[in-house]
C-alpha cells in the first residue's frame, strides 16, 4: 500500500499500475482538493481504512462519535469553506445514521460526498449482517446516489460525485461502495475530475429578454424590496449582490440562511423575513409593489399564508434551479440561472435610484420593534438573563467577526435575529430541516473550514444533549470551539407554542440536564456556568479567550417568549410584537 501511494497522488497523468478500489477513492479525493474527512470505521469500510493508514500526511481523517456528527460536521465544513464536505460510514447502522444529515443538506443545498461501504457484492439482497439498501432508502434525500461493484468504476464516479455535488444547486451525493470492490486490483491510469455530464445541465441558460423585462419593473417601482437568501453565498456572488443593491437603492431582508451576504450594518440591510423576523420587513411584503427574489425558495417560514403572500407586488424571481420558480409563489418575471452572472447583468441595466421614502417606512418600523421588544431583549437592568442580552453581549466582544453556530429553537432564532455578522459564510445553521443536535458538530467542521476564525456554537440546552457525545471529538482532535449553552430548562421553541396556543399545557417539554461543565471537564473542555448579570461580560470574555475549546453555560428566564412571531396559518403583515 505505502509504495502505491507514493507513486501516486498525481491526478490524471500516472502510468497504469495496479491498485485496489480503495487506493484509487483515495487518490480520487486527494485530487479533489479533499484534505479533511469526517468519518467512522465499521466492517464494510474497512479495506478503505486500510488504505487509509499509509495516507495519514495528506488526509486528516477526524474520528466522530456518531454518524450524525460526522455528516453535521461536514456540512459545516461545507459551509465555511465552500469546499465539498466528505463524510465515511460503514454500511447498515453507519449509513441510516447519515440520513438526517443527508436530508438537512439537500434542503439547504450543502455540496457533500458520503462514501458508504456496503457488503459484498454477491451477499446484497441477502439480508446479510450489517446490510442495508442504501441506495433506496437516500434517494429522496440525495442529489445523486450509486452503488459501486466493481473497482474499475470508481475514478469516474466519484468524479461524478464530486461535479454533482459542488455544481449548479449544491447537495449531498452518496456513494456505497461494496467491499469487493474496495478490494478488487485494478489497472489504474490516474483520475480525471468531471466538468461535463451529458443530459445534467447544472446552470440554466440565462434568457436576456428576462432580464430585461425585471429591469423595466424595477426601474418603474415606487416600492421595491428585495429578499435573499443563501443563492447568493453559494453562488459567491456577495459582492455583485451588494452592487445591485447598492446602484437600486432598494431595503433588502434576509433569510436565515441568507444572512452575513452583505453585512448586518448595511444601510440597505432592513433585517430578517419570516416566523422570528424583524417587523418591517414582513409587514412592507405586503406593501411593496415589485418583490425581488434573489437565490431564495419562498418556505413556508418566510411567506407565512401563500393566499395573503404579496398578492398587490410584481414578483422578480432569480434562481439557479429552475424548479423553485413558480413553485410557492406566481412569478411575473422569471429570472434563470447563475446569480454570480444573472445579478450583474440586471445591475447593468437598471437605474441609479434611492428610495428614502421607502427606506424610512422599514426605519419606522424598526422603531416600533425596538421599543415593543428589542430594547427589554438587549437591555434588560432586572429579573433573570435573556438570551438576547448574551448574544448582544457577544457582538461587543467577536466585533461581529466570529463563525456563529446555531442549533435549532429559540436561541437559533434570537441569534440568527440579533447576532452581528459582517462577512459572509459566517452564519450556520440548519434551515429547511430544523435539525436538533446540528450545531455542537456543524461547529467542529466550521473550525476545520475556517481555521483562522472565531467559531461559537450557540445551543439550547435539549439540542445540546441530542449530540454532546461529539465533545469526545473536539478532545481528541484537539479543535478550537466556543460552545455557548443558553439554558432554559425546557424544550424553549414547543414551550412557547404551547403557551400561546394550547393555554399553557406544557407538555413534555420541561427538560431536565446534566452539569454541563462538569460533562465537558470530563472531556478535558474547560468550562463555566453563570446566572448573574454582572458575570455575562467576563464570562464570555474567558470563553473566547481560552486557548482551546470552552463550555460556557447562562442560565437564562425559563419562559421567554422570542418576539416578534408570525402565527402559524396568518399572513406576514399579522405579525405579532408581543
Amino acid at each position: 500500500m505505502e509504495t502505491e501511494q507514493k507513486e501516486l497522488s498525481n491526478p490524471a497523468e500516472v502510468e497504469t499500475i495496479e491498485v485496489s478500489g480503495s487506493v484509487a477513492l483515495l487518490e480520487a479525493l486527494i485530487t479533489e482538493g479533499t484534505d479533511v474527512i469526517f468519518g467512522y470505521p465499521g466492517g464494510a469500510i474497512m479495506p478503505i481504512y486500510d488504505a487509509l493508514y499509509d495516507y495519514k500526511e495528506k488526509l486528516n481523517h477526524i474520528l466522530v462519535r456518531h454518524e450524525q456528527g460526522g455528516i453535521h460536521a461536514g456540512q459545516g465544513f461545507a459551509r465555511t469553506s465552500g469546499k465539498v464536505g466528505v463524510v465515511f460510514a460503514t454500511s447498515g447502522p453507519g449509513a441510516t445514521n447519515l440520513v438526517t444529515g443527508l436530508a438537512d443538506a439537500m434542503i439547504d443545498s450543502t455540496p457533500l460526498v458520503c462514501i458508504t461501504g456496503q457488503v459484498f457484492a454477491h451477499l446484497l439482497g441477502t439480508d446479510a449482517f450489517q446490510e442495508t439498501d442504501v441506495i433506496n432508502i437516500t434517494t429522496p434525500v440525495t442529489k445523486w446516489n450509486y452503488q459501486i461493484t466493481d473497482a474499475t468504476e470508481i475514478p469516474e464516479i466519484i468524479s461524478k460525485a464530486f461535479y454533482i455535488a459542488r455544481s449548479g444547486r449544491p447537495g449531498p451525493v452518496l456513494i456505497d461502495i461494496t467491499k469487493n470492490a474496495q478490494i478488487q486490483k485494478f489497472d489504474y491510469s490516474g483520475y480525471t475530475p468531471c466538468n461535463h455530464i451529458r443530459s445534467y445541465r447544472p446552470k440554466p441558460l440565462i434568457r436576456k429578454e428576462y432580464i430585461i423585462q425585471a429591469a423595466e419593473l424595477i426601474n418603474q417601482a415606487k416600492k421595491p424590496f428585495i429578499i435573499w437568501g443563501q443563492g447568493v453565498i453559494l453562488g459567491e456572488a456577495e459582492q455583485e449582490f451588494k452592487a445591485f443593491v447598492e446602484k437600486s437603492g432598494i431595503p433588502s431582508a434576509w433569510t436565515i440562511l441568507g444572512a452575513g451576504a452583505i453585512p448586518t450594518d448595511h444601510p440597505l440591510n432592513v433585517g430578517m423575513l419570516g416566523m422570528h423576523g424583524n417587523y418591517g420587513p414582513n409587514v412592507l411584503t405586503n406593501e411593496c409593489d415589485v418583490l425581488i427574489a434573489i437565490g431564495m425558495r419562498f418556505d413556508d417560514r418566510v411567506t407565512g399564508r401563500l393566499d395573503k403572500y404579496a398578492k398587490q407586488a410584481k414578483v422578480i424571481h432569480l434562481d439557479i434551479d429552475p424548479s423553485e420558480i413558480d413553485k410557492n409563489v406566481q412569478t411575473t418575471v422569471p429570472v434563470w440561472g447563475d446569480c454570480k452572472e444573472t445579478i450583474p447583468a440586471l445591475t447593468d441595466l437598471i437605474k441609479q435610484k434611492e428610495h428614502k421614502e421607502w427606506l424610512q417606512k422599514f426605519r419606522d418600523f424598526d422603531q416600533n420593534e425596538i421599543e415593543a421588544v428589542i430594547h427589554n431583549e438587549l437591555h434588560p437592568t432586572s429579573g433573570e438573563l435573556t438570551m438576547g442580552e448574551v448574544i448582544h453581549q457577544l457582538n461587543v466582544l467577536t466585533k461581529g467577526e466570529a463563525v456563529i453556530v446555531t442549533d435549532v429553537g429559540q436561541h437559533q432564532m434570537v441569534a440568527c435575529r440579533y447576532a452581528k455578522l459582517n462577512s459572509t459564510r459566517s452564519n450556520i445553521t440548519s434551515g429547511g430541516l430544523g435539525t436538533m443536535g446540528f450545531a455542537l458538530p456543524a461547529a467542529i467542521g466550521a473550525k476545520f473550514g475556517a481555521p483562522n476564525r472565531t467559531v461559537v456554537a450557540i445551543i439550547g440546552d435539549g439540542g445540546f444533549q441530542m449530540t454532546l457525545q461529539e465533545l469526545g471529538t473536539i478532545m481528541q482532535s484537539g479543535i478550537d470551539v466556543k460552545i455557548l449553552i443558553l439554558n432554559n430548562r425546557f424544550l424553549g421553541m414547543v414551550r412557547q407554542w404551547q403557551e400561546l396556543f394550547n393555554e399553557h399545557r406544557y407538555s413534555f417539554v420541561d427538560i431536565a440536564s446534566p452539569d454541563f461543565v462538569a460533562v465537558a471537564a470530563a472531556y478535558g473542555i474547560k468550562g463555566r456556568s453563570i446566572s448573574e448579570r454582572s458575570d455575562i461580560t467576563t464570562a464570555l470574555q474567558e470563553m473566547l479567550n481560552n486557548k482551546g475549546s470552552f463550555l460556557l453555560e447562562v442560565m437564562v428566564t425559563k419562559e421567554n417568549n422570542v418576539f416578534p412571531m408570525v402565527p402559524q396559518g396568518c399572513s406576514v403583515s399579522e405579525i405579532r410584537l408581543k
